[in-house]
């Protein structure tokens, strides 16, 4: 009787390599205009707000520039309007609103650098204060499959007008990106971050290639204090096209 052959015994699972991770802030760093402001005018050209409301979100924005505005407050209260309104009617307006208002302010510059870190590997990812109504259709536009947003409370298809907190600013940020990369096995310290403000200036301190786009003063100073990358890209003289998207 031939011998008996013994079982193989399992193959011991390979230690999986940590992700390196390209993180980009929205607003001034992918598109050229905050795009909270671009909805309050889309909502003003479509009658949904008044001339006084348009304005005061218009003064909501400056007081944020200069530091004085409370955030986290002004996003529920802002918030609360959209009680009751159904999620997919938002997210079809949204799209039309992008289409409109949002693609024709993407940076080239910044859609090249999605596309070198999507060639060499890396995850990218668009982390934004803004709702995913806002984030989804430029990512989706870019090709880029990950964003952390400031997330809505939905019950039953429609808003219950309350945030899910954290938001996703400063420290929220920090807290949604912390679970993005346990789940990705991203390791921060060989990442890169690009953002125009001063306020992430937390998630900057986190990754090991912190670059400042269209910087702020204050983050500016800190960027050449700092020794890091300051990066100014060219408005946008036509909407990115098609060929630029696929490249």
């Amino acid at each position: 009787m031939p011998p008996r052959k013994l079982a193989k015994a399992p193959a011991m699972p390979a230690r999986i390599r940590p992700r390196v991770g390209a993180f980009f802030d929205m607003d001034k760093t992918i598109i050229c205009e905050n795009s909270g402001s671009l909805y309050m005018k889309y909502r003003y050209q479509r009658g949904e707000i008044n001339g006084w409301e348009l304005i005061a979100g218009l003064g909501a924005y400056l007081k944020y520039k200069v530091g004085i505005l409370d955030i986290e407050a002004w996003t529920k209260d802002m918030m609360i309007q959209f009680k009751g309104q159904s999620e997919r009617a938002m997210a079809r307006e949204a799209n039309v609103w992008f289409r409109e208002m949002v693609e024709e302010t993407i940076y080239p510059e910044a859609l090249e650098l999605i596309h070198d870190h999507q060639e060499r590997g890396h995850v990218v990812a668009i982390v934004s204060g803004s709702t995913r109504f806002v984030v989804q259709p430029l990512a989706k536009r870019l090709g880029v499959r990950h964003f952390l947003y400031t997330r809505l409370e939905v019950e039953g298809g429609n808003f219950t007008g309350r945030v899910i907190e954290p938001i996703c600013f400063e420290e929220g940020k920090i807290y949604w990106l912390q679970q993005f990369i346990d789940d990705q096995n991203i390791d921060l310290a060989k990442s890169y971050f690009y953002t125009d403000s001063i306020t992430d200036l937390p998630l900057m301190d986190l990754v090991g290639h912190p670059i400042a786009a269209n910087p702020d003063p204050l983050l500016y100073r800190t960027a050449v204090k700092r020794r890091w990358p300051v990066r100014f890209f060219r408005s946008p003289a036509a909407p990115v096209s098609e060929t630029q998207l696929a490249s």
